[in-house]
């Protein structure tokens, strides 16, 4: 069976950051709070005869902000809340607050966006308990409900980065790991639908997505129907799991919530709502600004952080050694971790510290490649280490011609190879002096000597 005939859509949901939720005054920082159910009131929790506040006006400029950047139309037309019933444990009303599409029609990295909305999240119910926590009842989402134009968990994997990156521009959502809830919709050739309900990280997403291509794949090779469904993604097992039939709109019963009048989305309103800089704006202000290569500044701009970090270390150091040094060394810590730059101990001034080291010959490339693995995660004082542990470069030439000298009587081989033409074995002798001197030594120095002491031997 070939790529084109898998079909893949997201419903991907992504927490605002407003301060408060929805349609009520309670505070949205239920990631931050272990115990549950402080962070309620009648309305969020749907006690009979609470009725909403107006809608949050911070959350319907983000979700417009987000629809524009997606380039997504904007109707100025009426928009009702809906209530979308459906019975859960977290859902104490019975329904859930969402509003008519805001933005339609959009596009990004080559994905059709169908429809940008709002919607209350619910609580959250624990499958294990029984328990229900409404800290997080009421927070105001944004839906992107993309096109099935993705083939693979590779391509979407590929457009939730991007579309993650995009998002964190605009500092209108929750970056907190697991708190972005994607629903994928998969069909292969003429199956039904199957639906795979709150994946919570693009990792996640992608090894779903894998498993459940295989899973239909095989129905079909033994003849087997693939019906319409709702399945969940066990972490642990990395499979799917049947949930439930899948339900269609006319089982959710929408209607126009009675108690919160229609929005007017009005031109003026729309278009006072400035645009943040957008990563391919970025890069492009990168490039101009600070003299940076085109490779280097597209690596940047793929992670918001990454770019303020090399933005905040640019301002006081080199900008090409701060781009170089980001992009290879600190991405590749950082990686070799698993971890994104905010969970790690680096920050701006440390970085500033470090390379200001390297800029001014004060220690080696080498030692300041060692001194970040430790400091990434120690958040110590470059400068302090180099002081306390003798650290510096060493440039004096009597100290380095004994090393070089004792490194040559005990590498003939390596010599001899040097003295046959093969230039290589100078990057040897070069390591192993620098091995000797705990990677301390000026380099250009111990080139120079290296040379003429194999002068001699020829």
């Amino acid at each position: 069976m070939s790529k084109l005939d898998v079909k893949i859509g997201l419903e991907i949901h992504v927490p605002l950051k407003t301060g408060q939720k929805l349609f009520c005054d309670c505070p949205t920082d239920y990631y931050e709070i272990d115990e549950p159910n402080l962070n309620t009131c009648p309305v969020c929790t749907g006690m009979p005869g609470a009725k909403p506040f107006p809608i949050n006006e911070k959350a319907l400029e983000s979700a417009i902000m987000i629809a524009r950047l997606l380039n997504c139309r904007i109707y100025e037309e009426r928009k009702f809340i809906k209530r979308k019933h459906y019975n859960y444990p977290d859902l104490p009303s019975g329904y859930q607050r969402t509003s008519e599409p805001i933005g339609v029609d959009g596009n990004l990295a080559g994905v059709g966006i169908w429809e940008v909305h709002l919607e209350e999240d619910p609580g959250r119910y624990d499958l294990m308990t029984g328990r229900v926590d409404f800290n997080r009842s009421g927070v105001p989402l944004v839906e992107i409900v993309t096109a099935p134009d993705m083939k693979s968990a590779e391509d979407v994997r590929n457009f939730l980065k991007e579309l993650m990156n995009l998002l964190s521009y605009t500092n209108r959502i929750i970056e907190v790991g697991g708190l972005m809830r994607a629903d994928v919709n998969i069909s292969i050739g003429d199956g039904a639908r199957v639906e795979i309900k709150n994946i919570n990280s693009i990792k996640g997403a992608y090894k779903a997505i894998s498993y459940e291509i295989m899973r239909q794949k095989n129905l079909r090779k033994m003849g087997r129907k693939i019906k319409r469904e709702t399945r969940g993604f066990n972490e642990k097992s990395m499979i799917t799991i049947p949930l439930r039939t899948k339900e269609t709109e006319e089982d959710y019963r929408y209607i126009p919530d009675p108690d919160i009048p229609p929005l007017i989305l009005k031109r003026e309103f729309i278009t006072k709502i400035k645009l943040p800089e957008t990563p391919q704006n970025r890069r492009i202000r990168l490039i101009k600004e600070y003299g940076i290569s085109e490779k280097y500044a597209k690596i940047l701009v793929k992670r918001k952080e990454i770019a303020d970090l090399f933005e905040d270390v640019a301002k006081k150091v080199d900008p090409n050694l701060s781009a170089q040094w980001i992009c290879r060394e600190v991405l590749k810590q950082l990686n070799y971790r698993g971890i994104k730059l905010r969970d790690s101990r680096l920050d701006s001034g440390i970085m500033i510290e470090l390379l200001g080291l390297i800029d001014e010959k004060r220690i080696t490339e080498n030692t300041g490649k060692k001194l970040l693995e430790r400091i990434i995660d120690t958040g110590e004082s470059p400068v302090k280490i180099v002081e306390k542990e003798n650290l510096g470069i060493v440039s004096n030439r009597d100290e380095l011609s004994d090393i070089v000298e004792f490194v040559i009587s005990n590498n003939k081989n390596a010599v001899n190879d040097y003295i046959s033409g093969k230039s290589e074995a100078l990057n040897f002798l070069m390591g192993r002096v620098m091995k000797e001197m705990r990677g301390r030594a000026d380099p250009k120095i111990v080139v120079e000597l290296l040379k003429e002491y194999l002068k001699d031997y020829a």
